[in-house]
């Protein structure tokens, strides 16, 4: 179990008790082409009523299953995928953000980015964190960012290249680092999150090890968000299985996750995982009243 003392975060209009139970994170993925076939946008929707309706009515549907945030993200992150520009980015960004924000006043919202425009853009029209899948990268101009705005801010691993000499000991230096960053620019120290990246600059073999010695993340002092849901690793373990038959896989992270201490866990499949989390935290934190 995670040793007390981690505090709470505000963010937006929710505050996060670290310890007392795991909270679900869903995924709003506002793209034509993501890795996990769930891509709200389609190529004749963008910005037309359809598809802030679908935005509308998948974000409503995600808090009805358990969803205590939302991650809005316009860009896939895929291997190979084929990147965006700015404008084209915060087109799909900004209407979804602000649509969720009308839709659900009370529900924070984050934005999955790395260009600091279309944080700022999201940040205006509602959002409350911003998630940062290059945290460790070189620039400092997305917690900077947070700093500004007192955004919450979620602290990613990520490498360029799949080089490590001990996988385990690399992330927690180089997160580390990620929060040294962060503090320089601003960020308060209540207001990081910090990530492993399950399935960024990493192998299959490097996110096992990493899944299994999850524990260890504890030492950096932050809550730990782990994001898994229907990634590779998970469909090569299984079989080559596409996303949609990697439910099974995402569940069983899920669970070893909250045994190892983490506290955010990212999903696209709000409803079970919530099951999953509310058991476990039952049996982990002993706190089953959390949830009612």
């Amino acid at each position: 179990m995670r040793p007390p003392g981690l505090g709470s975060t505000r963010i937006g209009p929710a505050i996060f008790e670290w310890g007392v139970r795991t909270y679900l994170m869903g995924i709003v993925n506002v793209t034509p082409d993501s890795f996990s076939g769930d891509g709200i946008l389609g190529a004749a929707e963008a910005g037309g009523v359809s598809y802030l309706e679908r935005v509308r009515a998948q974000a409503r549907r995600m808090v009805d299953e358990g969803a205590d945030i939302l991650d809005v993200g316009g860009e896939s992150t895929r291997p190979g995928h084929a990147p965006v520009g700015v404008e084209v980015e915060r087109g799909r960004v900004v209407p979804a953000v602000r649509a969720i924000r009308t839709a659900l006043p009370d529900t924070p919202i984050s934005v999955d980015t790395t260009k600091p425009v279309v944080a700022a853009a999201a940040l205006d029209a509602g959002a409350n964190c911003v998630n940062d899948i290059w945290g460790t990268g070189p620039s400092d101009a997305l917690p900077r960012l947070a700093a500004a705005r007192g955004a919450a801010y979620v602290l990613m691993h990520n490498r360029a290249e799949a080089r490590y000499g001990n996988v385990v000991r690399d992330v927690i230096a180089d997160l580390r680092r990620g929060l040294d960053r962060a503090l320089a620019a601003g960020v308060p120290w209540e207001a990081i999150v910090v990530d492993p990246g399950i399935g960024f600059g990493k192998t299959k073999e490097h996110n096992l090890v990493l899944l299994r010695d999850l524990a260890e993340l504890a030492v950096l002092g932050r809550p730990i968000l782990l994001g898994t849901s229907r990634k590779s690793t998970i469909g090569r373990v299984l079989g080559n299985v596409p996303p949609a038959g990697r439910l099974e896989g995402t569940l069983a992270t899920t669970a070893l996750g909250i045994a190892a201490g983490v506290d955010i866990v990212r999903v696209h499949d709000v409803l079970p995982n919530a099951g999953v989390a509310r058991m476990c935290d039952a049996i982990v934190r002993l706190e089953e009243e959390a949830w009612v």
